[in-house]
């Protein structure tokens, strides 16, 4: 989101150099800058301890691929948190190790994407309403089934990486 008029007052914004930013929104009533905002999504390979991956389907995302759980922060949220809400809010499953990997910016959508990988056990899955179908699929079927690799495809990345891992959660 681009400011052309401050949130807080609603006063017009003026262009103002910021250091090394350049010139930014900014609000005289206010005396502050209004950064440019854009949204930030989690998402998270998750393994069982079977060496197994979720995989769900999610048609609203792709009536072809699968995807690993993903969501949006929440205000005042922590990365963490947040993908600790979304698999728990998706699928129903409690983490027992988190660890992140990257971030990766989803041009398409105009995203900030923060990638995890993220163990648990192989418990049942309780889905909710926005998912359609989850499996637990053997690694080496994974890439059969999600988008295919591309600089935008952080799934990718977080397979790759927990595949090129020699200790898988460390």
């Amino acid at each position: 989101m681009v400011f052309k008029y401050c949130p807080v007052c609603g006063n017009k914004l003026i262009k103002k150099q910021a250091g090394d930013d350049g010139l930014i929104p900014f609000c005289k009533q206010c005396n502050c800058f209004r950064f440019n905002l854009f949204p930030v999504c989690v998402i998270a390979l998750i393994v069982n301890t079977h060496n197994e991956v979720l995989l769900l389907k999610q048609s609203y995302i792709s009536k072809e691929y699968s995807t690993f759980v993903a969501g949006y922060m929440q205000e005042g949220e922590s990365a963490e948190a947040a993908i600790n809400r979304e698999i728990k809010e998706e699928v129903g499953l409690d983490i027992s190790t988190l660890r992140y990997v990257t971030s990766l910016w989803f041009h398409l959508k105009q995203t900030l994407m923060l990638g995890f990988i993220a163990q648990t056990d192989k418990d049942n899955l309780v889905l909710s309403e926005e998912v359609d179908s989850a499996e637990w699929v053997p690694l080496e079927t994974v890439t059969d089934k999600i988008y295919p690799k591309h600089p935008d495809n952080i799934a990718y990345v977080l397979y790759e990486e927990y595949l090129n891992k020699t200790d898988k959660m460390e």
